[in-house]
């Protein structure tokens, strides 16, 4: 038998990465399709873009990057025995997952104010379809993380840190693509 090195080895459990992996599919398979749309309408998904909030997109996009540091703090704490820093790590980053759906909410009430739904054009549909179903992944996160918090062994914070940072990392592709892209 050899002996597995540091580098050699998966991170955590295997089948947080297959859920991982998974969603990272139906999220690319969902940006793939808004992209391929988008092509055919790009004036149409111009003026409608111009109507989201980029501020506080890019204001998310900080909170989120901040609460998967604050995560990874977390993991580093729990691997070196310390649950009470590891739980205190992981508060704060569901704590600013809160933040960040206080924003969302704030952004999508102006859009329903507006008038803005799933069938004012094409554009909206695909974006209320994709950061709706990221909001539900921060929720999920979120839960997540107070979860392992309870008890804050290593191989369980390993693992909500790393739910939590595939919801960083979708975000952080959603954002340009929806908000930015031209």
């Amino acid at each position: 038998m050899s002996e597995t090195h540091g580098a050699e080895r998966l991170p955590g459990d295997l089948m947080i990465w297959v859920l991982i992996v998974s969603e990272l599919a139906v999220f690319g398979a969902g940006l793939l399709v808004f992209l391929s749309i988008r092509l055919g309408d790009p004036s149409g998904f111009a003026a409608a873009q111009d109507q989201l909030h980029r501020v506080s997109a890019g204001i998310n996009t900080v909170v989120l990057v901040t609460s998967g540091w604050l995560a990874a703090r977390a993991v580093r704490a729990a691997e070196h025995g310390r649950a009470g820093p590891a739980r205190g790590w992981l508060g704060l980053a569901g704590a600013l997952g809160v933040v960040f759906l206080i924003l969302k909410g704030v952004e999508y009430a102006d859009a329903l104010h507006k008038g803005i739904g799933f069938e004012t054009h094409s554009f909206f549909a695909f974006y209320w379809m994709l950061t709706l179903f990221h909001a539900a992944h921060v929720v999920a996160g979120i839960i997540i993380l107070a979860l392992v918090a309870i008890r804050a062994r290593p191989d369980h914070v390993e693992a909500g840190a790393q739910f939590w940072h595939m919801v960083d990392l979708v975000w952080v592709v959603l954002f340009p693509i929806i908000y930015l892209l031209r």
